[in-house]
């Protein structure tokens, strides 16, 4: 190598290391040492270690397994006392590598019981005043009698089982341990007094309307077999009222009888509907089955009307048989209106159902299974084809519940049959979002109780992308060329909470019972995460097949957190982990904005910061090559001159050029007039793609999005230089607010001018 060379080589090396330094920071002295706290580092502290039962790529591994419980059901429903009776037959099957000693089954009644501890965990205080309807609840009444009544628990030969109850949670003891591939049948009989839920906000129950009929809306009614897993063993956390539940899969034989004068249905293909429903209803049954675009009505308002005039003493059963579903639910009052419509999705047609009372109208007539069916097509296209042959949105006062094909929703007109936009719009996300709940996590079967984003948050998210189909179809429904007001989803949606103290709040990878600010950790914030992921980290096309991958890899099965990040990352090709970590694991916040922006000019004469760095070394100008130099404006060297300056004029470029750019090729040579360095600023602490949008002196605009990774080695500043044939007048930030960025300030370049005190006032005075 010459000596020449190796200067050259020698300035490079000695440029990089510049470069490095403006980097990462660098300060004069040695601070102490540290582990990896770098915001890009591998979520392998985070993680647990993939095995034979979960595999890294996200996908159930080779050993997977989960358990099976099925059910044999009697129910009656008493609607005089308002209560239920129930005999139930489960068949346990132990499909785990385990030998099971002993069976946990859920009790959630208990949490009504009158000695439930769910109601001393939450904190009170002494408010100045108090509905009196609530202080008589809460200090003057004799309490609700809840809570199941457990009859007896029986095996297949009808000997008494011995069982412990813990609350809500019931230990079954068999005769000897179930071994794996073994199934164990017993039986339980009970009864308990069903809650009004316009009371007491229980998540089943029953509404008592004016003329004293009652609406039903039962769940959760049934004794259930708790989840047993490779993650939890049994997940036997007790149920304190909010964190929902964990359930099995299982194939249900349920007949429910009821008065002779009630409509009903229920999770599950009706099995004789030809001895419960009228030739009327069964005519129109048969033409909903043909209508694809609008409902046909099976039982009508004059008919529901009539029906709520009498109260019947007859009792009709009715059979229902579900397959490979979790859960059970069913709805039932003489004082119920019931529409369909079919839908397609795939090569199949499922009904959307509804089913409300006259105060329910005109607006679940007119929209409630038209939201059904919209919503089953959306979901059905982020996912999997929706499997089941039904789904059913109940009107329910004040309820928001879901369940396997049916789910209760609130949003009711006045007595005058008025309704607000509010209302609406209320109505019909509740819809979206319980029908969705079908999909996640009746199907992807995440764990509530433990994971509560893995349902609230994933479904809200796509809840937010059916709204948006839904006024896309039904443009009707909203305002003229107004998009759906979706209240969650967009990133600017959350950005007050995000801005807000989260001192004494945990974030997102919280157990339920112990999510802080519930509605934003466990809906909004996760929502919001994926909407991000999806609109400006990965783009849709990449979001959505990892996505699509994520629901059919677990569709019926039991997926946690990890198992979603993996799988994501995996379908995509897009590292995420120092999204999960910032998003999910903190509760840090995004704030990126526009700090300095500096103006240079290019010339063939060294500059005093070049200068300077050579003869430190001892170096001379004539020891290297030809150079470039970047000068800033207003800096000692700069000159007026090189303002009208051109790249054509700087000698040591145009030798380089003339040197070793082919002349074919030298005419497609860019020549950049303007020459800035752009400081970019990150004050919170989560990663984010910068979006800069660019503003040119011939109004022109041009956006570019840096990615994520652009903050991977300095983590609160860094630096672009921007070539361009025109003048940057301005800069933006974010324009779009995609990325929930709290501090809008620092965002625009140049600065905007802010108004002092007292011009604030004059403007305000002038307001008024």
């Amino acid at each position: 190598m010459n000596f020449k060379r190796f200067l050259t080589l020698f300035f490079v090396i000695l440029m990089a290391g510049w470069a490095q330094a403006q980097e990462e920071g660098e300060t004069e002295a040695r601070k102490p040492g540290h582990y990896n706290n770098n915001r890009f580092k591998q979520l392998y502290e985070e993680f647990s270690t993939p095995n034979m039962y979960r595999s890294p790529n996200g996908a159930p591994g080779p050993n997977y397994y989960q358990q099976q419980a099925d059910y044999v059901m009697d129910i009656e429903l008493d609607d005089e006392k308002a209560r239920i009776y129930g005999n139930e037959t489960i068949t346990y099957t132990n499909n785990s590598p385990d030998a099971l000693e002993y069976l946990w089954v859920q009790l959630d009644q208990n949490v009504r019981a009158q000695d439930s501890k769910s109601p001393l965990i939450e904190p009170s205080g002494a408010a100045p005043a108090e509905l009196a309807s609530s202080f008589v609840g809460k200090y003057m009444g004799a309490g609700f009698d809840g809570g199941f009544k457990i009859q007896e628990v029986k095996n297949e030969k009808g000997n008494p089982l011995p069982y412990t109850i813990n609350r809500t949670m019931m230990r079954v003891e068999m005769p000897k341990a179930l071994e794996t591939g073994a199934s164990f049948s017993f039986s339980i009989k009970w009864w308990y007094n069903i809650p009004e839920h316009t009371i007491d906000r229980a998540r089943s129950g029953f509404e008592t309307f004016a003329d004293g009929n009652r609406g039903y809306v039962i769940a959760q009614f049934y004794p259930r077999m708790a989840v047993y897993s490779d993650v939890e063993g049994w997940q036997n956390s007790q149920f304190w009222g909010r964190d929902e539940f964990a359930l099995p899969f299982g194939d249900f034989e349920v007949n429910i009888t009821v008065p002779a004068d009630h409509t009903l249905d229920a999770t599950g293909k009706l099995l004789n509907r030809k001895e419960v429903f009228s030739k009327t209803m069964m005519d129109r049954y048969e033409r909903a089955k043909k209508s694809y675009d609008k409902p046909v009505i099976i039982v009508t308002q004059e008919e529901a009307e009539a029906a709520s005039k009498g109260f019947s003493t007859q009792k009709k059963t009715w059979k229902f048989k579900a397959e490979n579903v979790r859960d059970y639910g069913f709805a039932t009052s003489r004082r119920y209106i019931w529409d369909m419509m079919a839908v397609k999705i795939g090569n199949r047609d499922v009904m959307a159902v509804s089913v409300y009372p006259p105060e329910g109208n005109p607006l679940w007539e007119d929209w409630s299974t038209r939201v059904v069916a919209s919503t089953l097509k959306s979901y059905s296209r982020m996912t999997f084809d929706y499997p089941y042959h039904k789904a059913i949105s109940v009107h329910a006062k004040n309820q928001g519940m879901e369940y396997p094909m049916i789910c209760w929703n609130y949003g009711r007109p006045d007595e005058d049959g008025n309704y607000s936009e509010r209302t609406k719009y209320g109505m019909m996300s509740v819809i979206i979002h319980e029908v969705g709940h079908n999909f996640f996590p009746m199907i992807v079967n995440s764990d509530e109780r433990q994971w509560t984003w893995m349902d609230e948050g994933i479904n809200t998210f796509v809840q937010y992308v059916a709204e948006q189909d839904f006024g896309e179809e039904y443009p009707e429904a909203v305002a003229p060329n107004q998009a759906y007001p979706s209240r969650r989803g967009p990133a600017k949606n959350i950005v007050d909470y995000m801005a807000s103290d989260q001192d004494n709040i945990a974030p997102i990878m919280t157990k339920g019972l112990n999510t802080y600010s519930f509605g934003a950790n466990a809906y909004a914030k996760p929502a919001t995460g994926l909407n991000i992921l999806r609109e400006t980290i990965m783009g849709r096309d990449l979001f959505d097949y990892a996505f699509r991958t994520y629901s059919q890899r677990w569709m019926f099965k039991h997926p946690t957190p990890e198992d979603f990040f993996r799988t994501m990352e995996d379908a995509s090709a897009v590292d995420l982990d120092w999204f999960w970590r910032a998003w999910f694991y903190t509760t840090d916040y995004t704030d990126i904005g526009v700090q300095d922006v500096k103006k240079f000019y290019v010339t063939s004469k060294m500059n005093q910061q070049v200068r300077e760095m050579m003869e430190a070394r001892g170096m001379k100008e004539s020891d290297l090559p030809p150079l470039v130099y970047l000068v800033e404006e207003g800096s000692e060297d700069y000159e007026e001159s090189m303002k009208t300056a051109s790249l054509d004029e700087v000698t040591t470029l145009q030798e380089y050029i003339m040197d070793n750019v082919d002349a074919s090729e030298r005419s497609k040579l860019k020549k950049p007039k303007f020459f800035y360095e752009v400081v970019f600023e990150k004050p919170g602490g989560i990663p984010m793609p910068i979006i800069a949008e660019y503003t040119y002196s011939d109004g022109s605009t041009e956006r570019i999005t840096y990615p994520a990774q652009i903050w991977r080695k300095n983590d609160k500043t860094v630096g672009k230089v921007i070539a361009s044939d025109k003048e940057i007048t301005k800069i933006v930030v974010d324009p779009d607010e995609e990325t929930a960025d709290i501090d809008t300030t620092n965002n625009t370049w140049p600065k905007r001018k802010t108004l002092g005190e007292f011009n604030k006032f004059k403007e305000e005075v002038k307001g008024d």
